[in-house]
């Protein structure tokens, strides 16, 4: 059975584009709230997924004219809204750990990759040099993720010392990458 394809209309620049390239935000009690989970009340406002369309869109002040109100933006918004984003990148990486599909090290990596088991690889911002270099020669075509520093992969994934991880091929391994992605679109 084929997925349908929803689309939305970006209020920024009038472009129509799938949901999955766009941030829904709702209007409740005269506030903006992100609604990614698309679970709130209300019609939806979308903008597409960067933090430079986000920052327009409030400054020309698109969403009050979209709702017609005059809406109560927090000062921190685009922050929160980045935070979010972030959270659950880290979050559906725990999952993946937690089902089983992701794997860490080194050497469990270089395993993996040999046995073409690995759909994609998260490697800590902050590593070293030599170990990147080293990544991106054993990688090759697979697609690596400079998202998140090692405290922030430690914490995410409750582990210590946390440099290069992969997400085995899988159907999580899907939900984990569209998670990587917005987050990594969001901040580009």
């Amino acid at each position: 059975m084929a997925r349908e394809l929803i689309e939305r209309k970006c209020i920024l620049d009038g472009a129509v584009k799938p949901v999955s390239d766009l941030l829904r935000f709702v209007e409740i009690n005269n506030a903006l709230l992100p609604d990614f989970n698309k679970k709130l009340p209300g019609k939806g406002m979308y903008v597409t997924n960067n933090r430079l369309s986000l920052q327009k869109a409030i400054d020309k002040k698109l969403f009050h004219k979209v709702s017609r109100h005059c809406l109560k933006i927090e000062d921190n918004f685009i922050q929160t809204v980045e935070n979010i984003i972030k959270q659950k990148a880290l979050d559906s990486l725990n999952l993946a750990r937690k089902s089983g599909v992701l794997i860490s090290g080194f050497e469990k990596l270089k395993e993996a990759i040999k046995k073409n088991k690995v759909d994609f690889i998260i490697q800590a911002s902050d590593a070293g040099n030599d170990g990147k270099e080293k990544m991106v020669l054993l990688a090759k075509n697979i697609e690596i993720f400079n998202l998140f520093s090692i405290d922030e992969l430690d914490r995410a994934l409750k582990k210590e010392n946390t440099v290069h991880v992969a997400v085995l091929k899988s159907q999580m391994a899907a939900v984990v990458y569209n998670n990587l992605k917005k987050y990594q679109n969001f901040i580009s």
